[in-house]
């Protein structure tokens, strides 16, 4: 493997950029060699910002957003909708929300989607701190905002159900995200449709 070339401590940081997803022995091979042969600046400007947002960043105890210590910027905001609740599946989902500029109320990001098969039930989703937040009688409608896959279809079912148990609306995010999609890659004019013409869950 061409990793042997390279001294201990480089092969050790090739192997430890593997885990990112996209991220093969090239690419990491490639992002090392630019580092310490082009930019050695630069290489310690992303360790110090990653040591020190390792220490720092934790996830929003209300919604589940990573945030930089206590509540994210979201949840502190005073001009958010507190009626209106949007469940997503991911950090990147709620970002892609965001950016179609059609949403004012607040959030909850889930840590993924209902999946049995993988062992990934409703604890493991936080949905107890969902229902919680429903139980508050705050929330006048929640909009599911999950993956048109099969997993999400299934999660935004459960929701749904939590929702009419709460006596809450649950809307859905209507056409334009195509079937089997993941929400952080639709772009922001159809998520922004997506969003206003959301529908009812029965």
């Amino acid at each position: 493997m061409t990793a042997n070339v390279f001294p201990p401590r480089l092969a050790e940081l090739l192997e430890a950029l593997k885990f990112l997803p996209g991220v093969g022995p090239r690419s990491a091979e490639r992002m090392v060699l630019h580092m310490f042969t082009r930019q050695p600046e630069g290489a310690r400007r992303l360790s110090l910002s990653l040591a020190e947002a390792l220490e720092a960043v934790c996830l929003c105890p209300r919604c589940g957003m990573l945030a930089d210590g206590g509540l994210c910027v979201i949840c502190r905001s005073a001009g958010r909708d507190p009626g209106q609740l949007c469940v997503v599946e991911t950090p990147s989902d709620l970002a892609a929300v965001e950016a179609s500029g059609a949403y004012r109320g607040l959030f909850f990001v889930l840590a993924g989607r209902l999946s049995p098969l993988d062992g990934i039930g409703p604890e493991e989703l936080g949905l107890d701190r969902l229902e919680k937040r429903l139980e508050e009688n705050v929330v006048k409608e929640l909009i599911l905002a999950t993956s048109a896959t099969v997993e999400g279809e299934a999660t935004a079912a459960y929701l749904a159900q939590m929702a009419q148990r709460a006596g809450i609306r649950a809307t859905r995010i209507a056409q334009g995200v195509p079937l089997g999609g993941e929400l952080s890659y639709v772009d922001a004019g159809t998520l922004s449709s997506a969003l206003a013409q959301r529908r009812s869950i029965e």
